[in-house]
């Protein structure tokens, strides 16, 4: 995506916006070139990206190293979270997600300490509830790492690490692409360098044969 094309993103802030601007009096076919087309340059710009840049590993690293593990998003964002929570809980303990019901924001805030890490996803239109939580919990001394957009996003200006993510599209909403291959990559490192997960990986194997989980 060019620099133009960037500046032009960044200012159509809302998906109703993006859709006056990019899906009206278009054809289906031409409609469906142009996000294939953006789809296809966003993931390519991306995988050069996190191969260039050492901040994933760095975020795994601190995933890792931490006691217990918070994982937040609010909206869409929440489907990313409950992702990474997902991956990370296969070979890790003490992976939470927040989910503003079983577990709320307040029983996190409650009992923060200094061994605890937080993975907040904050992308544009940032979500005040995320924002509020993720500031809260990194006063409270725990270690907050953002997935993010933009290096001016409300959580990048505190988060103690920052990933970007680059979510342009050619449609009304802003790619999900880019969010899940770096969701990938982070839990795939996480999960290979953290202690006991080939055991949990394993015992989880066990467990779902014996319990019948899945079909054969």
């Amino acid at each position: 995506m060019s620099e133009a094309d960037k500046a032009r993103n960044r200012e159509l802030t809302s998906p109703h916006e993006r859709y006056d601007a990019r899906l009206q009096r278009r054809s289906s076919t031409l409609l469906q070139r142009r996000v294939v087309e953006q789809e296809r340059a966003s993931i390519e710009e991306a995988l050069d990206e996190i191969l260039a840049d050492d901040s994933i590993a760095q975020a795994a690293a601190r995933i890792v190293a931490a006691r217990r593990r918070f994982i937040v998003g609010s909206a869409k964002s929440f489907s990313y979270a409950s992702l990474l929570a997902f991956d990370l809980s296969v070979g890790l303990s003490q992976v939470t997600l927040i989910d503003g019901t079983v577990v709320r924001g307040v029983d996190v805030l409650s009992d923060v300490r200094s061994s605890d890490l937080m993975v907040a996803f904050s992308l544009r239109r940032y979500r005040r509830d995320t924002v509020e939580l993720a500031q809260r919990f990194a006063e409270a001394g725990g270690e907050l790492i953002a997935i993010t957009d933009f290096e001016d996003a409300p959580l990048a200006k505190i988060a103690d690490q920052s990933i970007y993510v680059a979510t342009g599209s050619a449609s009304y909403v802003d790619s999900p692409t880019v969010v899940a291959a770096v969701l990938h990559v982070l839990a795939t490192l996480t999960t290979a360098s953290a202690k006991g997960a080939r055991r949990r990986l394993g015992e989880r194997d066990r467990l779902n044969t014996e319990l019948g989980l899945y079909v054969n």
